[in-house]
């Protein structure tokens, strides 16, 4: 937590933080890796309009994830990295059905709802921190996910 005082912030709170940010990460990557699933195998009439829908939001996990470790670095701890570390602490499960188009949009919407959940508590937790770094970054991905998740509702019908 060399990088604390450096930026303003006590060592316990960058610790916290970026033990809540790792699980962030996990719950992003299995997300990801998800997304990925369905993007490949995806199949119906449906798949014209989903696949290259379902390749923008694997490209928008992925630097998320990137922006989520770095900020672990930047506060100081070690971002996790495996995917067996994932598993452990994620709340999204890996999914097995990815070739149905109502399914893997639920699934989809499932995994919004979790990291949103995630990003509202760390907006609490750097809030009271003076952590305004994530706190933007957390803010930030919140607003663009309102809107993902209304798209991908309407294209449920809901």
């Amino acid at each position: 937590m060399k990088n604390a005082s450096i930026i303003g912030l006590n060592e316990a709170d960058c610790q916290q933080i970026a033990e809540k940010l790792n699980v962030l990460l996990a719950n992003y990557s299995v997300f990801y890796q998800n997304t990925r699933g369905s993007h490949w195998n995806i199949k119906g009439d449906q798949f014209f309009t989903l696949h290259p829908k379902f390749e923008e939001l694997y490209n928008s996990l992925v630097l998320k994830i990137d922006e989520i470790a770095e900020r672990i670095l930047t506060l100081g701890a070690v971002p996790a990295h495996n995917y067996s570390d994932y598993l452990k602490v994620s709340t999204i499960q890996e999914s097995t059905d990815v070739s149905d188009a109502t399914v893997s949009v639920q699934n989809i919407l499932n995994s919004f709802k979790v990291v949103i959940d995630l990003q509202r508590e760390l907006l609490d937790i750097t809030e009271k921190a003076g952590d305004e770094g994530t706190n933007s970054q957390m803010s930030d991905y919140i607003t663009e996910q309102e809107k993902e998740v209304w798209m991908y509702n309407s294209y449920l019908g809901k």
